[in-house]
């Protein structure tokens, strides 16, 4: 079975409020594609459509060829889905959540351990505790349990790392790489720019739009711009100055410093110090440095009017 993804001219509303608009994506059988956005951006909406847990206002979804509507419960079968929001049954535990599950799809926990055993080893010890007493990380591998149990084609993860600390973040990525390696297409959502870099391709998404679609290094060689650090004593203060100055393009706070491109191809540093300067800040340091996802998303979602 090719377990790839084509989504065309896809829309989603909810009564006025376009949550989708005309989305276009082909993920490919095998690929490990991330869904980068920032909070309500339509990454849940758009995995609720694929899920086949809403219907599109238009156009069409297949997974392994099969149509999200008309085919929901073929798919339904090879389907793993994980939802942002722990929904698993906190009453019951470790063991009783899994044993269910298998259940549900005519399975046992036995006949399918070679894809989870990997993560099943980690929450063993924990086999007989409360879903609801666990950790976030435990939690999360529980889930992500769950949604292997019936050895899927395609798994869905919808924002798995939110919440938990960085350390889980790095444990679940590398069991994503090694559940790619037994041929899984997996899809996963997430507001983290750095988790782009654990994706073979990715597309960002923001207002319901697909801004670009390509893997992460592709996607930062297309930044068109020279890119500025830029520092001062106060950096809150040198922003607000520099959304004034005549020729800024972009200018964001990024971590310990502000990241800035201009309207002109090569900026006169000196230039900018002293209108800094003039502007009554002290301490100002500029650089030249290179771009990260989190510059090219905020570039492509900077609208042309914010500009002038």
């Amino acid at each position: 079975m090719d377990a790839n993804i084509r989504v065309d001219n896809l829309f989603k509303s909810y009564g006025n409020v376009q949550a989708l608009k005309n989305i276009n994506l082909d993920i490919k059988s095998g690929e490990l594609f991330g869904l980068i956005g920032p909070d309500g951006a339509g990454k849940t909406t758009l995995f609720r459509l694929l899920a086949t847990l809403l219907l599109p206002s238009k156009g069409t979804a297949k997974l392994c060829g099969l149509d999200s509507v008309s085919d929901y419960k073929k798919i339904r079968n090879f389907l793993g889905y994980m939802p942002g929001k722990f929904s698993l049954y906190q009453d019951l535990s470790v063991i009783e959540n899994l044993e269910f599950f298998a259940a549900v799809f005519n399975t046992r926990i036995e006949d399918n351990m070679d894809m989870i055993r990997d993560i099943w080893v980690q929450i063993e010890p924990f086999k007989d505790r409360l879903a609801g007493k666990l950790s976030g990380g435990m939690k999360q591998k529980l889930a992500l349990c769950c949604a292997l149990i019936h050895q899927p084609k395609i798994l869905l993860l919808d924002e798995p790392t939110t919440g938990v600390d960085s350390v889980s973040r790095s444990e679940f990525w590398q069991m994503l790489k090694g559940l790619k390696n037994k041929g899984i297409t997996i899809v996963v959502a997430t507001p983290y720019m750095d988790e782009a870099n654990m994706c073979e391709r990715v597309a960002l998404i923001q207002d319901g739009e697909i801004l670009q679609v390509n893997s992460p290094a592709e996607i930062v060689e297309q930044f068109e711009k020279d890119l500025y650090a830029v520092r001062s004593e106060d950096n809150y203060q040198t922003l607000l100055d520099l959304r004034e100055f005549n020729s800024t393009n972009t200018v964001f706070l990024f971590g310990q410093s502000l990241h800035y491109t201009d309207l002109r191809k090569e900026i006169p540093k000196d230039e900018i110090n002293n209108y800094l300067e003039n502007k009554g800040r002290s301490g100002v340091v500029i650089e030249k440095i290179k771009p990260v996802i989190e510059d090219c998303f905020m570039a492509l979602s900077t609208k042309p009017e914010e500009h002038e």
